[in-house]
This record gives structure tokens, sequence and C-alpha cells, in this order.
């Protein structure tokens, strides 16, 4: 057996909590983006080094995904977050239904996050007047962040998103 070749042993992330909401509720105020990103972030950070430092962390990081799924989400269906931990780890599995117009854009966006022009992407967009195009969202969390983001194959209409977030291990 060549163990060169063998796919490496993914880490095992521990459940640490999981919501579902109705999309359509989820999509009635704009403010739920903001008020779940609070809540679970509060519910996460407690026993983290500095709580508040990760809470607030966390909560804009997951503040950005739900605004993404806000945007380019479809009212049918529902809307689940995960949260999982390891180590210095989240690792956030947001699922939501997407129509099959904006599947492109999400593998697109995710796929901008691992290319080496990332951070010149990221500034591009940024400094631009215009108002930053929605995958600078992913950008930025690649960036800021250090957010790993993939997508996991999801059962049309929806979509799951997996972002990483070491945001435990983050100095500045």
């Amino acid at each position: 057996m060549d163990v060169a070749n063998k796919d490496p042993v993914e880490a095992v992330f521990e459940p640490l909590l999981q919501i579902e909401m109705e999309m359509g509720t989820f999509l009635s105020d704009w403010y739920h983006c903001d008020q779940l990103s609070n809540f679970i972030a509060r519910i996460i950070s407690h026993n983290r080094t500095d709580p508040i430092r990760h809470s607030n962390l966390f909560s804009s990081a997951l503040n950005e995904l739900l605004e993404v799924s806000f945007r380019g989400g479809s009212p049918d269906g529902q809307i689940g977050c995960a949260v999982y931990r390891h180590g210095q780890t989240e690792r956030v599995k947001l699922t939501f239904p997407c129509p099959l117009r904006q599947r492109q854009f999400f593998s697109e966006a995710v796929s901008k996050t691992r290319r080496e022009d990332a951070l010149a992407r990221y500034l591009d967009s940024i400094s631009t007047d215009l108002a930053p195009s929605r995958d600078t969202v992913f950008l930025d969390l690649a960036i800021n962040f250090d957010a790993q983001i993939r997508l996991e194959n999801s059962d049309p209409p929806s979509i799951t998103l997996i972002v990483d977030l070491p945001l435990e291990g983050i100095m500045n």
C-alpha cells in the first residue's frame, strides 16, 4: 500500500449547536441575520480564552454568511446552521435553499478564495468606489478570518457552505 497517496484523515469536529428555521421566516426580516449570529456566537464562545473577543469575531463571520444566504436564498424550505469545534477551529455548516442560477455563483465565489490572487482580488474589490460584490464576503472571510471555505453537495435545491474558522488562533 502506498501511504503517500492516501487521503489525509479529516479532523473530528465535535457538534456544538444546530438550528433550523423556515426560510420564509428567515427572509421576512434582514435583522434575523444579526440576531442569529449574535445568539449563536454567545453560546459557543463561553469557554474560549477571551469569550467576548471570540464572540465578536464569530458573530461577524457568521453574520456575513447569513447575509449571503439571505441575498441568495429562496423562500421555500429551511435554513439550517450547525456549528462544530475541533481545537481552535469552529466549523459552520450553513444549508439553505438556493435557486439553480445562484449555485454557480456560490461555486465560483468559493473557488476564488483558494486562488493565488485572492488577496489582490480582495484589495481591489474593497478599494473601488462601488459597493463590494457578493463574492467579496468569501474573500473577506478567507483573508481576514483565515477561513477555509468549501461547498458540500446537497440535494437540490439546497446548498451547503462549510466554513472553518480558526478564530482562537487569530492574533490581530
